[in-house]
């Protein structure tokens, strides 16, 4: 990989948080072996035993040391978001929030607050892939002055279902099914798809998780939500109904899903290494902070419930006011110990932000407590020094596995008279935490509201805001996805659940997948929220990737040129030769080789410049270049053909139009060449 590193990376000014962390963290290059009790090792190859080729002895205690410790290194792995990566960074608020909450890290323009933030699948195990079609877990911790607060969401804004009592039935049916186990990291199967049709309050999220949204080109270009709608309180204690949102600076961006399951094959780890490899070289992830605000006496003034975590509040209605960013700005420095044992929880909260009555949230706020209790050993998880806040902790919570604090005098109750009453308790002024003074009526019942019945005009107000190729590519996802489901009554019931959005698109889907047409209707929902579609998003060449295709004999001054100029715009580059090494231009120019057509694929590039050459098995280097080329232009992403590309380019599939820049007739070559990578895609390009 070329090292485009600025520096940046390395003179990123220590906050608080990392600070702390520095207090645990070891390095022992140059150090003598020791055990775990701090006596020197002076054999580490070989056990103690009577003779060289006798018994081993039980009082080889190093051996026993090592080994049984080894024999532990695993914890239980989380039952969802099980794969993931995470980063450190700062949360920086852009204007007070003072009107709306009391919140410490909302207060003030400038304020900082150390974050660490963890991206994750959430169907697959800790050893699947990156590009699964999934919905991606994008949890934050804020590490304030007031204890942390922890922002558990995902990158999308609705969920499956509307009851907390529901999420085991639906895990259990997307996972891999119990009699095979398999598939891993899909939901393309009978039991998720029979959940679907017979569940049909899924119907809005399952047209997200078949859109472009699940298949993410990286963590840096998708967008994370709260989900759940929750309160500000400000100092006088008014509360204001708010949704959470984070839009990434880059803009929303994902794969193909052909692309996307190559990619699988080629590099599982693509969008972690996309991460880990940005944030080394300086080039930083970034996401602005952005709330939308209800007032609690509009909260019915709606045609849907705003406590339905089915349901979105469409931005062009309640629009969505940019507080801040966050820019993630360090990598973990061990993951096991930082991202893995990291334990988010939405009922981590702090003054000035609470929960309401949506029955999904009540039941995380039990679930997610409870299984960081048994996945890290019980209740002193808070200690890792991961988990601990920068403010100091005091209460009468005493011992349990693992305990690390020492808590020192006689006391550990409340009240008191031993301690003057210490630790006491903090009024609402001196910074405590005091729950909104909801006023609840109502009998004790099992039921869903009535206003929650509503399961597809929003599902049709999605499908409305799509573009033609976001729809085109929803029909291929769910054909896909039904194409896999054995059962043919299964089959049938969602196409005839989906009737209901889109009749066209569900006729469309049962041609595919060889079940009767459906005879219904869909909704009747013509609103469009064009927010909700990726054809709206920012586009920039900064930190997209760029595979040359090289060989000897190039032109010097235009390839030169060329890299010189996407270099000045951030584009990172890779060059892709027969063998690595060192290549040269008809005039001297060298060029290092960092890739072969063996060691990279062209799925792992966002675009092509294609400059050809001479080589030593040359029928061998244009085959593999025409490859790239067709991979590259059927996955509708911009080529550049440099001059001496010209045959390699004629030799492949592709044809001239959208997205292809070449030299030979293009006098502002390079910068329209960036032009084209800015855009990323061209879907009006014929491919077949």
């Amino acid at each position: 990989m070329k090292n485009h590193s600025s520096n940046k990376a390395n003179n990123i000014k220590k906050n608080r948080k990392d600070q702390q962390l520095d207090q645990f963290r070891v390095n022992n290059e140059g150090t003598k072996l020791t055990t775990n009790q701090g006596v020197k090792v002076s054999n580490d190859e070989e056990s103690l035993k009577a003779g060289v080729r006798g018994p081993t002895l039980i009082e080889g205690i190093h051996l026993k040391e090592k080994l049984s410790h080894f024999d532990r290194e695993r914890i239980p792995e989380r039952v969802v978001h099980a794969r993931g990566y995470a980063a450190h960074g700062e949360f920086e608020c852009y204007e007070s929030m003072k009107e709306y909450t009391s919140a410490s890290f909302l207060q003030e323009a400038g304020q900082k607050t150390p974050v660490f933030t963890r991206f994750s699948n959430v169907a697959g195990s800790s050893g699947s892939v990156d590009t699964a079609r999934d919905v991606r877990g994008f949890a934050v911790k804020f590490y304030t002055e007031e204890g942390n607060y922890d922002l558990v969401g995902n990158n999308l804004p609705v969920f499956f279902i509307q009851d907390g009592i529901k999420f085991p039935d639906l895990i259990h049916a997307v996972k891999p099914e119990p009699n095979t186990e398999m598939p891993q990291a899909a939901s393309a199967h009978d039991t998720f798809w029979d959940f679907v049709a017979n569940n049909q309050e899924s119907a809005h999220m399952v047209m997200w998780q078949m859109s472009d949204r699940t298949i993410p080109r990286s963590w840096r270009m998708m967008e994370g939500f709260g989900i759940h709608t929750f309160r500000f309180i400000n100092s006088e204690g008014k509360a204001t109904f708010v949704k959470f949102h984070w839009k990434p600076v880059l803009g929303v961006h994902s794969l193909v899903w052909d692309e996307a399951q190559k990619i699988a094959g080629k590099d599982a780890d693509f969008q972690r290494r996309d991460l880990w490899e940005n944030i080394e070289n300086g080039y930083f992830a970034e996401y602005e902070f952005g709330v939308q605000m209800i007032a609690e006496e509009d909260e019915f003034m709606f045609d849907f419930d705003i406590l339905d975590s089915t349901k979105l509040w469409p931005e062009e209605i309640v629009p969505v006011k940019i507080i801040g960013k966050m820019t993630l700005n360090q990598n973990v420095t061990n993951v096991f110990a930082e991202t893995e044992q990291a334990a988010f929880h939405p009922g981590n909260v702090v003054p000035g932000i609470d929960f309401t009555n949506d029955p999904l949230l009540q039941g995380r706020l039990l679930s997610y407590l409870d299984t960081q209790l048994y996945r890290l050993g019980g209740p002193n998880f808070t200690e890792i020094p991961i988990n601990r806040s920068i403010c100091p902790f005091h209460n009468n919570q005493r011992n349990g596995f693992n305990r690390q604090r020492i808590d020192v005098g006689p006391v550990s109750y409340h009240n008191n008279s031993l301690a003057n009453n210490t630790p006491s308790t903090s009024t609402a002024e001196e910074g405590g935490f005091v729950h909104y003074a909801e006023k609840v009526e109502g009998r004790v019942i099992q039921a869903r509201s009535k206003s929650f019945d509503d399961f597809f005009s929003q599902a049709r107000l999605f499908w409305n805001s799509m573009s033609p190729p976001e729809k085109q590519h929803i029909i291929q996802a769910f054909s896909f996805e039904l194409g896999k489901v054995t059962s043919v009554a299964v089959r049938q019931q969602v196409v005839d659940m989906f009737c209901n959005v889109d009749k066209v698109m569900a006729t469309t889907i049962a041609i595919n997948i060889g079940v009767n047409k459906p005879t219904g209707e869909h909704v009747n929902v013509t609103a469009s929220s064009p927010a909700l579609s990726q054809e709206h998003t920012n586009r920039f060449p900064y930190s997209l990737k760029v595979g040359i295709i090289i060989g000897d004999q190039f032109n010097d001054q235009e390839v030169k040129s060329t890299i010189e100029n996407l270099s000045k715009y951030g584009v990172w580059v890779y060059t892709i030769g027969e063998k690595i090494g060192t290549v040269k231009g008809k005039n001297g120019l060298a060029i290092h080789i960092s890739d072969t057509f063996s060691t990279t694929a062209p799925v792992l590039f966002d675009s092509l410049y294609v400059v050809g050459g001479t080589a030593v098995n040359q029928a061998k280097f244009n085959s593999e270049s025409v490859y790239f080329i067709n991979e590259a232009f059927k996955h509708y992403k911009p080529i550049g053909i440099a001059s001496t590309g010209n045959s390699l380019f004629k030799d492949s599939d592709a044809k001239e139009g959208a997205g292809i820049i070449q030299a030979e007739n293009t006098p502002e070559f390079s910068d329209d060449f960036v032009r084209a990578i800015t855009q990323q895609r061209f879907w009006d390009r014929q491919i077949y």
